[in-house]
């Protein structure tokens, strides 16, 4: 009874405090992390003890294969250099600068001890950096290299931790150590493919979306339990099977499946992740009374644990800025990925926040450890000021260094080429499979409709401040109130008993499914644009510098002549129509594009992208 309570608690304590801080737009994570601390010294909230299996293997494996599903595999392998570079070298790196830090320290803790607490403090946490990379609106880039580090670099710290453990009870050996990585990676990559592949070769064959989701919700546990019975890494066994089965998703048969799992996951993962910041608050009055009677003393250990947070503090950008630059000394690093600007090495400094798996690992430590507590506080101390350090300052050191978040303009209008893209090529197929006996209407209704959902998608770049819905705005008012009646229809007969439960209950899930798209083609058309709702203009605007414009010709080998001279990498790159200089779009770094309107003074430029032939007018905001 009282564990059921609890977690009715704990679940509406989460939903209560998520739902305060997305109305007051705080964030989130520190909120609940605020909550914890002050409900962990409420009287009536009696202690939690944060059981580290619990946290290792009951939530890691199903919060690093929920964030997983969300990564590309394509952007992994592109910043490769990057992430291996964090998730291993800066983990090894951290977790020996530390331990001789907190040996420096207390000489009266063994160096094994130190270096196994450098091993706990050494990874940010997948949940806390991507949470807040997330909403402050970094560039895409850095929240892929985080969200990268931060799922592999939990593997790393974790066998640097078994080590250090082993090394307390006096069997280590480097070639021991040595070993121990290789099974640790080779044993966690190997089982993270076979368990992917087991479970995409099963989930073809289940039709039933019940049993395929149920499976989708076994998946991390499938990876993570076989990796470790081999003493290989389950952390990265159950990566390597979130990155190959959410690339393998969108091909695999079955649409309702994939809608069931997308839902099941994203509820899982909202609940377990701010759960593990609200239990993260929760462990302060416990960690903070157990160090009271340690002998080395009340003022000592506070300072420490002061100092061991300012070391982790530090000691990332001083691996971050060398890691960053000095690969690209090799011309051909730098040929194939020029040296970012100073300010993305610096948000990545900074985005080092540590969380739930930091706590879970120290209390791994033996329980007959000397002055345990004083590494589980010191542990505590590196969660509490990462997460409130850095967490809080974090957005506004991207505000002081300018950089530029994804545009929502710039996503929209590609969302619109690649809708136009994808209704082609399903427009074509249509005429490739009609047949004489195919009745006109049907193929006429089928291309409409095709079309419709094309227009739609260009519709989301019109003005949100026009006086005028757009049609497919309008289409979805219309019929999201015909919906509304036809519910209310049913749910009369169904008073009247005329119908089995059966039919009714099929009739309201269909009306139920056609409710879903339209709210979500709403979302979509109601969202504004970056800058306050400044949106994009639909095409077939009334403009007299498209009309204009002349063509220019395309060079056979664009580029961005700016970005060169500033090593910044493009995203896509425009044209000038007026004089033919080509720059980059706005979700590029230097956004050269909106930088040559401004300075010139040209008003129309065109996309000069594969299988893209808009322009678009700086002038009037008009697309044509």
């Amino acid at each position: 009874m009282e564990l059921a309570l609890g977690l009715l608690v704990l679940v509406a304590a989460v939903c209560a405090v998520s739902a305060v801080g997305r109305k007051l737009n705080v964030s989130v994570p520190l909120l609940l992390v605020l909550a914890g601390v002050a409900g962990s010294f409420l009287p009536f909230v009696p202690p939690v003890d944060l059981n580290p299996e619990l946290v290792l293997v009951g939530l890691l494996p199903p919060l690093l294969y929920a964030a997983a599903l969300r990564t590309s595999l394509f952007d992994f392998r592109s910043n490769k250099r990057a992430i291996s570079l964090l998730s291993v070298g800066y983990v090894i790196f951290g977790t020996l600068a530390v331990g001789f830090v907190v040996w420096w320290l207390f000489p009266e803790i063994p160096l094994a001890a130190a270096i196994a607490l450098g091993a706990v403090v050494a990874p940010p946490d997948a949940v806390a950096t991507t949470a807040i990379a997330r909403k402050v609106g970094m560039p895409r880039r850095i929240v892929t290299i985080l969200e990268g580090e931060s799922l592999v670099n939990d593997a790393t710290a974790l066998v640097c931790l078994r080590a250090a453990i082993t090394a307390l009870a006096g069997t280590v050996s480097a070639a021991g150590i040595a070993g121990g990585f290789l099974l640790a990676a080779g044993g966690g990559l190997v089982a993270g493919l076979a368990a992917a592949y087991v479970l995409t070769e099963l989930r073809k064959r289940i039709r039933n979306v019940a049993i395929n989701t149920s499976t989708s919700l076994m998946a991390p546990f499938v990876a993570y339990l076989p990796a470790e019975a081999i003493h290989a890494s389950g952390v990265l066994a159950v990566v390597v099977a979130g990155l190959v089965m959410g690339t393998k998703a969108p091909s695999m048969p079955n649409g309702a499946a994939r809608l069931s799992q997308r839902s099941n996951w994203n509820t899982v993962q909202f609940l377990l992740e701010n759960s593990v910041f609200l239990l993260i608050g929760l462990q302060v009055r416990t960690i903070i009374e157990g160090v009271q009677d340690d002998s080395l003393g009340a003022g000592r250990i506070w300072a420490g644990c002061a100092v061991i947070l300012l070391a982790v503090l530090l000691l990332r950008p001083v691996w971050v800025f060398p890691a960053t630059y000095l690969p690209r000394l090799i011309p051909a690093v730098r040929r194939d990925d020029p040296a970012p600007p100073w300010q993305v090495a610096a948000i990545v400094s900074w985005a080092g926040m540590r969380g739930v798996v930091t706590l879970a690992a120290v209390l791994v430590l033996p329980a007959g450890l000397e002055h345990r507590p004083v590494l589980i506080l010191a542990a505590m101390v590196v969660v509490a000021g990462t997460l409130t350090l850095q967490g809080f300052s974090l957005p506004a050191l991207v505000r002081l260094t300018r950089l530029q978040g994804p545009d929502q303009r710039e996503d929209a209008l590609n969302q619109a080429s690649l809708m136009q893209l994808a209704t082609t090529a399903g427009v074509q197929r249509l005429q490739e499979l009609r047949t004489d006996n195919d009745p006109p209407e049907v193929v006429a209704m089928l291309k409409r409709r095709t079309q419709e959902r094309g227009l739609a998608a260009w519709e989301r770049l019109g003005r949100p401040t026009a006086e005028a819905s757009t049609p497919s705005q309008r289409y979805a008012q219309l019929r999201l109130a015909m919906l509304d009646a036809e519910r209310a229809k049913v749910l009369e007969l169904r008073r009247g008993g005329q119908y089995a439960h059966e039919v009714l209950s099929e009739v309201l899930d269909r009306l139920d499914v056609e409710e879903s798209m339209l709210d979500i083609t709403l979302e979509e058309l109601d969202s504004p644009g970056e800058g306050g709702g400044e949106g994009i203009a639909r095409p077939g605007g009334v403009c007299g510098h498209l009309e204009s414009a002349a063509d220019q010709e395309v060079p056979r080998e664009p580029f961005c002549a700016d970005c060169r001279r500033e090593g910044t990498t493009p995203v896509h790159l425009r044209m000038c129509l007026a004089c033919g200089t080509v720059g980059c779009c706005d979700s590029s770094p230097g956004t050269h594009a909106s930088r040559h309107f401004a300075a010139a003074g040209h008003p129309v430029m065109r996309s000069i992208e594969p299988g893209e032939d808009w322009r678009w007018c700086y002038e009037d905001d008009l697309l044509g």
